[in-house]
């Protein structure tokens, strides 16, 4: 059967155009700048389409609230930290469903993924059409525009699948309103998205990355269509495609692997300096999100704001460029404290801001430029640190001068989880998105920094998960993964010679307008602090995992607090773990766990907000009421029962 879908907001600016383009004005005048759709069927037209898509598909989700709360909330990683905007998608409390009940004006709505995902379709769909039909020779149109067209594709279906199961397939563009449709079943869903990025694949070259899509982009995202399909939620239909579609992802990463060699430094990544500075274009990066300082081109990235915590409302400190704005939406869960080697692996403390500098001193004992705040990410067991708050009772080393506040996650010799989610709004900032080259001031929500939407070390992990997924075929063994995965951790060790203090992030880049209050960014972490080790420059011991029956402590800690015992659950949990240890906060996390059924276990056992509310139901999100309102069936409105038919189970 044919499926048809309801995309009024393109169809309807399209009719728009095809309406108007044939109609003359009382004058009798032509306007000869206005275009209709045949300027889609020019080589220009078609790339112009392109660059369009390029924009909707891939920036246009970072500009607000949508991107985290689809893809971060919910999880193990992350839960509410100081406003609950939002709260609902990580709660998944009774505000929650097809329709979201508001907490205030910056709440997404339920339909916004979806109805960006399917703006998205519609482009893709146009660039397909238009450059198959040119009589075009030139590869830029035949090879290139097609390429980006059906990459757009199947990476919006891969995104809408993944979040919502059984949804409308739509592979031609709209010239009237279409107001009925069939919700096609997964497997003719990633039917179609292997199609269309194997297509990609074929026409598309290697140049341009990370800023256009490329062969090796098309490659990561393949072998991800591949990873997924063969994953645990769709168990119930894809035996007939599960060994082939694993043997199919290790060749498409070694390709990719081969020509992204990871960053030699973890933090490299991060330190960000300036719109399109080295970090933004290192080998590791395959595809990202671009922005610019031309807002007016490259529109605004906001993600700079929501994963910092409040740092500007206690005594000596005041809001600045170099420390963000605090939105405050997102607070690491107990679970990143504890998966880390924080003595050995470096990712930590270079993902997460633990210092500031006080920058708000009105004279006293405390000057500007001093250490002001200090997160210590210590273990259970610590007796070290009485309280869980400790204000002018701390010794900074380097100084000998206390330090006025400072927050401990395991005070008094505890030895449970939860003592700094005491206060929402104090935690460890989360630094991958943070910007301080905004042009305005402290309040400016206008980010320029690059979004990476994908990268080598990922692929790396997506051909050892493959691997994990593969032996528990019975073909090859367990260990086959650990080649892929101790490239990553091997990167993460700290090397001969680093200071193992050292911090940076991109709220230390520079503005080109000059500030007037004093920066709160600190070049140091609390690694020393937290680990309670001496001093040392020597390379830290090897992280790599050789014996899969005793893997890392922090790894063995969520083994045994979900319950695992079989050689497979171990090592997906690993792998798992890997993934948030790498890619922490990368807007990765929610179909992760969805795609692997391991969403309410970990959401139970890691998340306090979602641990009372999170049910099966809660592994695919519901049709948005709005989409399911405005359709028809046989000319009428969808009625209750049929409109309960269309949704998700349990909503």
């Amino acid at each position: 059967m044919k499926n048809k879908i309801l995309y009024i907001r393109l169809v309807t600016i399209l009719a728009v155009l095809v309406t108007t383009s044939c109609k003359k004005s009382f004058l009798d005048e032509n306007l000869e700048t206005v275009r209709d759709l045949s300027f889609y069927q020019t080589d220009g037209g078609i790339q112009s389409l392109v660059n369009g898509t390029y924009h909707h598909v891939f920036a246009a989700p970072f500009n607000g609230e949508m991107a985290f709360s689809n893809m971060c909330y919910g999880v193990d990683e992350f839960r509410v930290g100081g406003d609950p905007s939002n709260g609902m998608y990580n709660s998944y409390g009774n505000t929650f469903g097809p329709f979201v009940t508001p907490n205030n004006g910056n709440t997404v709505t339920a339909n916004a993924q979806w109805d960006n995902l399917y703006l998205g379709v519609g482009y893709a769909n146009l660039i397909i059409e238009n450059a198959t039909a040119s009589t075009s020779t030139a590869d830029a149109i035949k090879k290139t525009a097609l390429g980006e067209g059906h990459f757009f594709r199947g990476y919006c279906y891969l995104r809408l699948v993944s979040q919502f199961g059984a949804v409308p397939l739509k592979t031609k563009p709209s010239t009237t309103v279409e107001l009925e449709f069939t919700r096609a079943a997964p497997k003719d869903v990633y039917d179609l998205i292997i199609a269309d990025l194997t297509q990609a694949y074929n026409l598309l070259g290697n140049a341009g990355s990370p800023a256009k899509i490329t062969k090796d982009a098309a490659a990561h995202f393949l072998a991800k269509a591949y990873l997924s399909r063969a994953s645990e939620i769709n168990d119930s239909w894809n035996s007939s495609t599960k060994a082939t579609d694993l043997a199919a992802i290790g060749p498409l990463c070694d390709g990719v692997i081969s020509r992204h060699p990871l960053a030699p430094n973890f933090g490299d990544l991060w330190r960000y300096t300036s719109p399109n500075s080295a970090n933004e274009n290192l080998s590791e990066i395959i595809l990202s999100a671009q922005f610019t300082s031309d807002l007016s081109a490259s529109g605004i990235n906001t993600q700079h704001l929501y994963f910092v915590s409040r740092y500007e409302d206690i005594a000596q400190m005041q809001r600045d460029l170099s420390g963000d704005r605090p939105f405050s939406r997102l607070s690491p869960t107990y679970y990143i404290y504890r998966i880390y080697d924080l003595v050995n692996d470096s990712r930590f403390w270079k993902t997460f801001r633990t210092k500031h500098k006080v920058n708000g001193a009105s004279g006293g004992y405390y000057a500007n430029g001093d250490l002001g705040i200090m997160y210590v990410i210590n273990q259970p067991g610590d007796t070290r640190y009485p309280t869980v708050v400790m204000n002018n009772s701390v010794v900074y080393a380097a100084t000998g001068q206390t330090i006025p506040h400072v927050y401990v996650a395991y005070p008094g010799g505890r030895t449970t989880d939860g003592a700094l989610l005491a206060d929402s709004r104090k935690f460890p900032s989360l630094s991958k998105f943070m910007d301080g080259s905004r042009t305005a001031g402290f309040n400016d929500v206008d980010g320029l920094r690059d979004i990476t939407l994908a990268r080598s070390a990922e692929t790396y992990l997506i051909a050892a998960e493959a691997k994990i997924r593969l032996a528990k075929l019975g073909t090859g063994s367990y260990a086959d993964a650990l080649p892929y995965i101790n490239p990553v951790r091997a990167r993460a060790q700290y090397a001969n010679g680093e200071n193992r203090a050292v911090y940076y992030d991109g709220g230390a880049a520079p503005s080109s307008n000059p500030q007037t209050i004093p920066p709160s960014f600190f070049p140091e972490n609390s690694y020393y602090e937290s680990n309670n080790v001496p001093v040392t420059t020597a390379a830290s011991a090897g992280l790599a995992v050789t014996n899969i029956t005793t893997l890392p402590a922090g790894d063995e800690y969520v083994i045994t607090t979900l319950g695992y015992t079989a050689a497979y659950d171990r090592m997906l949990c690993f792998l798992l773990n890997e993934r948030a240890r790498e890619l922490a906060g990368e807007y990765l996390r929610w179909q992760d766990l969805s795609r692997t059924k391991t969403l309410v276990a970990r959401a139970k056992a890691f998340n306090p907000d979602a641990a009372p509310n999170i049910q099966d139901r809660h592994l695919l999100r519901p049709i948005p009421q709005t989409f399911l309102d405005g359709i028809q069936a046989n000319g009428l409105a969808l009625t209750p029962a049929e409109k309960a038919a269309m949704q998700n189970p349990g909503y």
